[in-house]
């Protein structure tokens, strides 16, 4: 058994936030609809036509959720989805500022007319305050929220090559969600909660943040390297780079002895701690790549492992889709979509028992009849609702 089956999940929701946030619900057994624009839909579903005319945002964040469209422009599509609403145990939302008040569901009146329900409102920037109604997108909050200016090389800021905000807001979402059927589980009633990106960024941004409050002057950019850790960063070989973690400085004296052949630089009172290595990373680094720069990345690699010390190669995107754990693990499921059946990588948790649903991603309206059926509209209701354009279904 999966631990939220049973439990029905209701997202007006684009994007990445919010979606990733319900398909981990879905992921966890829980039965999630997906509320979308009757004209295109979640606007996810054009980013790209990578996955055999699928956008891959898409597809990474819908499995397993049923898609309702309707138009919440009319009194007709309102009343649909508040029914919808109300019929659920959770509602998540990622609208623009305001606008789900505007729609009338707010958690103020939704909870009013169901005590129990746990509502999640995602913004930006959250309520209130001088950035309260403007709009957050996740280039937006990395560069507002200072990501970027860590992010990328000395001489350039980056953002990440993902969507680390947004991914960032929905875990905490998803985090939120639980614990929240958990206390509700336990007597507690239901919850208003609010999840800004902005927070969140703030959070995982600790160690740049707490180090710039504590000496009052940000790290410096390091491309790979990190501005407290040395050596922590990518080193060349003869046919690639090795990215080398050194954590403690325990490690460092085995880095030393067992792969540099360098012993006295482990007892060297300018290396042999952390401290000391970060005000002379250039020096350390130019002692690793005297090594490294002759070696194969296969030999430093087996080097490295031999001397227990943190390893990896340099990969791309192509190298993590043929990962050899991956495929010893069996970390590949296949999904089905409007396209065909599409291979999926599980979530990272794994239960002993029992495995994560992956069930397929929904077309557009695919299950809008369903939905409203379940909601108790007669086949001459639904017809109506089709006729007027309040709904759309089974658009692929």
């Amino acid at each position: 058994m999966l631990p939220l089956e049973g439990i029905t999940v209701v997202g007006i929701e684009q994007a990445v936030a919010a979606p990733l946030a319900t398909r981990h619900c879905a992921d966890l057994g829980a039965r999630v609809v997906k509320v979308e624009r009757t004209d295109g839909g979640d606007f996810a579903r054009g980013y790209d036509a990578a996955v055999n005319g699928m956008a891959a945002h898409f597809f990474w964040l819908n499995r397993g959720k049923e898609s309702i469209a309707v138009d919440l422009k009319t009194d007709a599509g309102r009343r649909v989805v508040e029914d919808l609403i109300l019929s659920a145990d959770v509602f998540v939302q990622n609208l623009g500022p305001g606008a789900a008040a505007r729609l009338g569901f707010s958690a103020e009146k939704l909870r009013a007319q169901k005590p129990g329900l746990i509502v999640v409102d995602m913004s930006g920037y959250g309520k209130g305050g001088p950035y309260g109604q403007k709009p957050g997108y996740d280039l937006l909050l990395q560069g507002e929220g200072g990501l970027a200016s860590v992010t990328g090389t000395a001489d350039t800021p980056v953002k990440t090559g993902i969507p680390t905000v947004d991914i960032g807001a929905g875990m905490y979402a998803l985090t939120a969600i639980l614990s929240a059927l958990l206390r509700r589980e336990r007597g507690g009633g239901g919850a208003s909660i609010e999840v800004s990106m902005l927070d969140a960024v703030a959070e995982w941004m600790g160690h740049p943040l707490y180090y710039t409050k504590g000496t009052g002057q940000p790290p410096k950019r390091s491309a790979l390297g990190h501005p407290s850790v040395v050596p922590y960063t990518g080193y060349p070989t003869t046919d690639g780079e090795v990215l080398i973690g050194i954590q403690n400085d325990r490690e460092w004296v085995r880095l030393c002895t067992d792969v540099l052949d360098r012993a006295e630089l482990a007892r060297d009172p300018g290396f042999a701690t952390n401290i000391a290595r970060t005000r002379d990373r250039e020096a350390v680094d130019a002692a690793i790549t005297e090594v490294s720069s002759k070696l194969s990345t296969a030999e430093l690699v087996a080097k490295l492992d031999a001397a227990a010390i943190g390893n990896a190669r340099l990969n791309d995107v192509r190298g993590l889709a043929e990962h050899p754990q991956l495929r010893a693990r069996d970390r590949w499921r296949p999904v089905m979509t409007p396209v065909g059946t599409v291979e999926a990588i599980l979530p990272p948790f794994t239960y002993a028992d029992t495995e994560a649903a992956m069930g397929p991603v929904p077309a557009l309206g695919e299950h809008t009849d369903s939905v409203l059926a379940g909601l108790g509209r007669t086949p001459e209701q639904i017809k109506a609702l089709h006729t007027d354009r309040t709904v759309g279904g089974n658009v692929r």
